[in-house]
């Protein structure tokens, strides 16, 4: 039997893809819920809630329900689950679908209950859940069901995972949390810490984008920053380089560097041998931070190359994982844990 309604959610900390069979990625909103906090009503979700982050009245709360790659506030990712869900594919007893969600290669198995609770509640009628570089990898056009090691890296926003597949499943992985909110918060530190200025996370997300590199020598680019002076209390106007942001951001960038080496190390010689040749796939919005493709080449000496639209790989992977849903495995007779 098919299923009409069969979708794959990639419930980032910072976006949510949706990806419905047959049709591609319908959706990629920020994970954000504005809400009163009295009445507890809900006054936006996705990208018009985001452009309310720090910047709502008294009364009106901008919460990000997800952290570090896992559910902070059920409540809140279940209406936001179920408002994603039902924009894509509307209400009703037959709307019910098969919910394919990534989740980090780390998680624990109370996050992963959570994640499914929550997913039930929005009005799946299965739920399966995909660690995500597993999804990365298939998403990014790598064959992973063959003998043969590949290796991924997913920078995401609250999570990165690492792993090395083989025949269709994970061999050695590593998740840390450090990853976009990590440089976010390294950004916003280092403003505070040197120019006794506060920044909110929008501007330190502009500045990741426009002048941040991980390596230097790489790019040399300078943006004129605004905040709040911290001894006046009034706006002041500061001017950020690349140079201040490599060091800003080294210990994050190298913490995702020492996890790939530890995974690497941890990998078979046949399967780690296959890597050195066919080299290393970077995916999620981390791999568009300037210079992390050359950091990990010149750490790991294996050649790394950046996935196509990064961004979207997980979520392109849960709809293959759909679409070939009776080769991975039957449907469960209940929600559970699909592991291939």
């Amino acid at each position: 039997m098919m299923f009409k309604k069969d979708i794959g959610v990639d419930l980032g900390t910072a976006n949510v893809l949706v990806h419905v069979r047959g049709r591609g990625i319908v959706l990629n909103e920020p994970s954000v819920v504005a809400i009163e906090s009295q009445t507890k009503r809900v006054v936006a979700v996705g990208e018009e809630a985001r452009r309310m982050l720090g910047r709502t009245p008294g009364n009106i709360l901008a919460i990000r329900p997800l952290r570090d790659g896992v559910i902070a506030d059920f409540e809140i990712t279940e209406i936001m689950l179920k408002h994603f869900i039902t924009r894509t594919i509307g209400k009703g007893l037959l709307s019910q679908p098969r919910v394919a969600v990534c989740v980090p290669a780390g998680i624990t198995s109370v996050e992963q209950k959570a994640v499914r609770q929550a997913t039930e509640a929005a009005g799946a009628k299965h739920v399966y859940l995909i660690e995500e570089p597993k999804a990365a990898a298939i998403g990014a056009g790598l064959d992973i069901t063959q003998p043969s090691g590949s290796m991924v890296v997913d920078i995401g926003g609250g999570t990165t995972d690492v792993a090395v597949l083989s025949l269709g499943d994970v061999v050695t992985a590593s998740s840390i949390r450090v990853a976009g909110d990590k440089f976010d918060e390294a950004i916003i530190r280092y403003i505070k810490r040197n120019h006794n200025l506060l920044i909110g996370e929008r501007t330190a997300e502009d500045i990741k984008i426009r002048v941040v590199s991980v390596k230097r020598g790489l790019r040399q680019e300078e943006m004129d920053v605004r905040g709040r002076d911290m001894m006046t209390g009034l706006p002041k106007t500061v001017t950020i380089h690349t140079d201040d942001m490599v060091e800003a951001l080294e210990e994050s960038a190298f913490a995702i560097v020492s996890a790939a080496k530890s995974v690497l190390e941890r990998t078979p010689p046949e399967l780690a041998a296959d890597i050195f040749d066919k080299g290393v796939i970077l995916t999620g919005g981390g791999a568009l931070l300037h210079g992390m493709d050359k950091l990990l080449l010149d750490e790991l000496q294996v050649p790394v190359y950046i996935a196509d639209d990064p961004m979207t790989c997980v979520a392109r992977g849960t709809g293959v994982f759909l679409e070939n849903i009776d080769k991975w495995g039957r449907p469960p007779a209940k929600s559970q844990r699909y592991r291939a």
